[in-house]
């Protein structure tokens, strides 16, 4: 698909349906549009204009005069993406929907939070816990992150074990189709099979099929007591290996995280505080959560037994949100950390069964052995999603992408033949792509390009992501 520039008569009508203040052209305004937090200047690109939309009814006339002039739109959220999702490939229109921040209802008779794409998964779980309810999704980036890129990413974090991913809070969308269209799907109803799945097609969809306006999200009641426990291991391979135990036990715990040695002495030194046991091979963070204390204790207590009796060096339980923190701080500042190690690197989000997190971090440390570089690796044991980073530390340009290249081929061979996947929450966006499609069938390529076409024929919403159109995906 040939694209078209963004010329002054675009500009011209970008500002009668936005107003002058919601359309950036000044290129120093616009350089923070042109990346995400993936650190590799591969992935930046400026946009050729920035635009803030405020209602779903300005969106969709942007996108009726984006399909008729063959002008590329970006989506973007709070810009926190680790996969080059909102960089926008193709210059264009980065439509950012930073404006678009109220919560507009909270309905606590039947548990729904009705929101705007803008907000930030932090606030949604403040104003829930503040009418004793309860947001379960959880990203490490809650703070700077949008409720929007959540959904569109179908977003993960700590506590999907027991509560799930983004996609199953979401029971509702406002969506503007890429024809300019503003349609419903879902709402408040809790079972609803009528028709197609229309809601969670768009929810990790990462903007290539829509631009989601407004959200329904599903609450719960606040559990009332919950506690959590650090637990470090002499070593990875002992520490990794007790989790298919914790998740048989008969308890569904609310997170199981760890972090291997280099990821504790990063997230020491970037919070220049002594961590426990920061010697330690690797630690195993776990939380419960529920709403009696006798039954937090029990669970706790059993997980801290099997955690001895599997060699752990020590078991530390928090059971107040002082010593909470201080527990997931070195595990949330993971991502801030790496970046004091190596200001450049690569951050993957594969995914592998549970059971075979062991096989795929002993793979991971070989790889990094064969290829003489540093891959710290911490992530969601208990739902089998690893984050592991290639540094590039001090090598060169072509060094460092020479190295990237080839240690990534390697990661992803090893983790298919262990039944995995190349994504588990981050998203394929950009970054991701080329590498998707070499490990999909032919099928599965079909099937992506159909439903693309059938949605978006002109290519126009956020290209170069997810799905590669023509001679590309046909390669």
């Amino acid at each position: 698909m040939q694209f078209n520039k963004v010329t002054e008569n675009i500009i011209k009508q970008l500002e009668a349906i936005l107003g002058k203040a919601n359309v950036v052209v000044d290129e120093e305004k616009m350089e923070m549009y042109s990346r995400d937090e993936t650190s590799d200047k591969l992935w930046e690109k400026m946009p050729e204009v920035v635009i803030k939309p405020e209602n779903a009814q300005q969106i969709a006339e942007v996108v009726k005069l984006a399909n008729r002039e063959l002008v590329p739109i970006t989506p973007r959220g709070g810009g926190s993406g680790l996969a080059a999702g909102a960089v926008p490939l193709h210059g264009g229109m980065v439509l950012s929907l930073e404006k678009m921040n109220k919560i507009l209802e909270i309905d606590k008779e039947n548990l729904f939070m009705v929101l705007e794409p803008g907000v930030t998964t932090g606030e949604v779980q403040k104003e829930a816990k503040e009418l004793n309810l309860f947001y379960a999704g959880d990203p490490c980036s809650a703070e700077s992150s949008f409720i929007g890129g959540n959904v569109a990413t179908n977003a993960g974090g700590n506590k999907a074990i027991k509560y799930g991913v983004t996609g199953r809070h979401v029971y509702g969308l406002e969506v503007v189709m890429p024809d300019g269209e503003i349609v419903v799907y879902g709402g408040k109803n809790v079972k609803d099979v009528t028709f197609y799945d229309m809601v969670h097609l768009m929810v990790g969809s990462e903007g290539t099929l829509g631009i989601i306006t407004k959200i329904w999200l599903k609450l719960m009641p606040l559990p009332q007591y919950v506690a959590d426990l650090l637990v470090p291991f002499p070593d990875m391979q002992s520490a990794i290996k007790v989790v298919p135990k914790i998740m048989t036990a008969g308890i569904i715990p609310t997170a199981v995280e760890f972090m291997d040695s280099l990821s504790i002495k990063a997230a020491e030194l970037y919070l220049n505080k002594k961590l426990p046991f920061s010697d330690a091979g690797a630690y195993i963070i776990c939380e419960v959560d529920g709403n009696t204390e006798l039954q937090i204790q029990e669970d706790y207590e059993t997980i801290g037994k099997l955690c001895k009796e599997n060699g752990a060096l020590e078991v530390f339980v928090a059971d107040n949100i002082s010593t909470q923190d201080r527990i997931w701080k070195s595990r949330k500042a993971y991502a801030e950390a790496l970046r004091m190690l190596s200001p450049v690197y690569c951050m993957e989000d594969i995914v592998v069964p549970i059971a075979n997190i062991p096989a795929a971090l002993d793979a991971i440390e070989k790889i990094a052995a064969k290829f003489e570089c540093k891959i710290p690796s911490a992530g969601h044991a208990g739902d089998g999603n690893i984050h592991a980073t290639i540094l590039r530390e001090d090598r060169d340009e072509h060094a460092w992408h020479d190295l990237k290249d080839a240690v990534l081929a390697e990661i992803y061979d090893a983790v298919y033949a262990l039944e995995g996947n190349l994504s588990g929450e981050h998203g394929i966006g950009a970054k991701r792509i080329s590498a998707m499609y070499k490990h999909m069938t032919e099928g599965q390529k079909k099937v992506l390009k159909t439903v693309k076409e059938a949605f978006d024929p002109n290519n126009i919403m956020n290209p170069g992501k997810v799905v590669l159109l023509g001679t590309i995906a046909e390669s």
